[in-house]
């Protein structure tokens, strides 16, 4: 909020003449921030009565903008919601969504009868941000698969700095957004949570994901089909599934993911770490795909590129694959509680080419002796090890 007090002008400000002062001061307040709060609007904050509908009134007045452009979720409060959709286009004017307090979800499944949570929808320059908690009640909802957040059809959103616990599922889902950051999450779900990706951004570019500290029973970031020119950067993974590309090719479909960077992150407890994976049938490509300056610490399958994914097991052999190419591991030091930290299990019938690991230094966590395994993958290895061996292309 900006505010003009003529009485603390500066010297300079004083030697205006009046209708100079009046005509700013009016262009200040024109920009001047109103905060409405969710308790204007009937929420009662006691962690037991619903107050979704008073979510959906505030946001309404928030977005035609009529009372103000910042809505606050106040501290002190624990707000229990059923599934919201805050729906866009708001305008021109940005939004600010303050989480200060508790956000909880109803425990009653018949409740929770769509695939996400809280979602915004066809919303630009958005803001959610706060100190405050948002937690997704977690195993009561783990059979049910629903997602705890998502931005869809956003563009310029900011989410920054919660603290999101339990997932039911997914705790972030990214769809078709554009130009977008996420950065300061605190993201927490057991380790034996099933399908609870931290963040999960698809059909997206121009994402960044930043600052943040993921633990899950799934991907702590997972880049799915359709992504391009993504950004990860100053990441705490663990425990988990690592930071994914994929999986890519399911049933066959046709995926795209190219540009993503991820940097200067740590691995620590997790099953896999820097991970490519898509499916045997799949068509479209991985490409353009870098993870530099990784720590590790007790991290199992810390590289790997896997175009044999199955998870259930029993897949068919197929002779089409997702082209993987332009995948680069550089300066990845620490430990691996794994005795293969390095697999590249490539196509029989189309290779990855184009790969380079180089400054990949692993070490046992508990003294095992360590190896690599390499299928049909063509690139150059420099001072890596374990050691790998690759054919160029």
């Amino acid at each position: 909020m900006v505010l003009l007090k003529v009485n603390e002008l500066s010297l300079f400000e004083a030697s205006m003449d009046f209708h100079t002062i009046l005509c700013l001061a009016a262009l200040l307040s024109s920009t001047t921030s109103l905060a409405l709060s969710v308790v204007d609007f009937g929420a009662v904050g006691d962690g037991k009565t619903d107050d979704s509908r008073a979510f959906e009134a505030a946001w309404q007045a928030v977005c035609q903008g009529k009372k103000g452009n910042i809505l606050i979720v106040p501290r002190g409060k624990t707000f229990l919601i059923k599934p919201v959709s805050f729906q866009g286009p708001c305008g021109s004017h940005a939004i600010n969504f303050q989480v200060e307090g508790t956000i909880v979800a109803p425990t009653d499944i018949s409740q929770m009868n769509v695939m996400n949570w809280i979602e915004f929808d066809n919303v630009k320059s958005l803001t959610v941000d706060g100190n405050g908690l948002i937690d997704g009640k977690g195993s009561v909802w783990w059979a049910v698969c629903r997602k705890v957040i998502a931005f869809n059809f956003c563009t310029n959103f900011l989410f920054r700095n919660l603290k999101l616990i339990n997932g039911p599922s997914q705790f972030v889902k990214v769809f078709q957004c554009r130009r977008s950051t996420i950065s300061g999450l605190t993201i927490t779900a057991p380790e034996d949570s099933p399908n609870t990706d931290g963040i999960n951004i698809s059909h997206s570019e121009s994402i960044f994901v930043l600052h943040s500290n993921i633990a899950s029973g799934d991907d702590c970031i997972s880049v799915l089909s359709g992504s391009s020119n993504i950004n990860v950067s100053n990441i705490t993974c663990g425990p988990g599934h690592g930071i994914s590309i994929g999986s890519i090719g399911m049933q066959g479909e046709m995926g795209q993911v190219e540009g993503v960077h991820v940097s200067f992150s740590t691995f620590t407890n997790v099953l896999f770490g820097a991970r490519i994976k898509t499916w045997q049938g799949g068509k479209g490509y991985v490409r353009k795909i870098k993870y530099e300056h990784i720590t590790l610490k007790n991290a199992g399958s810390p590289v790997i590129i896997d175009q044999y994914y199955c998870p259930a097991g029993g897949c068919a052999n197929k002779s089409d694959a997702v082209a993987v190419s332009g995948i680069t591991f550089d300066s990845f030091q620490g430990t691996s509680s794994s005795d293969v930290p390095i697999q590249l299990l490539c196509s029989q019938n189309k290779a990855c080419t184009d790969l380079l690991l180089n400054n990949v230094k692993i070490s046992p966590s508990a003294g095992q002796a360590l190896t690599s395994k390499v299928i049909n993958a063509h690139g150059t290895v420099i001072a890596t090890v374990p050691r790998v061996t690759l054919p160029p292309a």
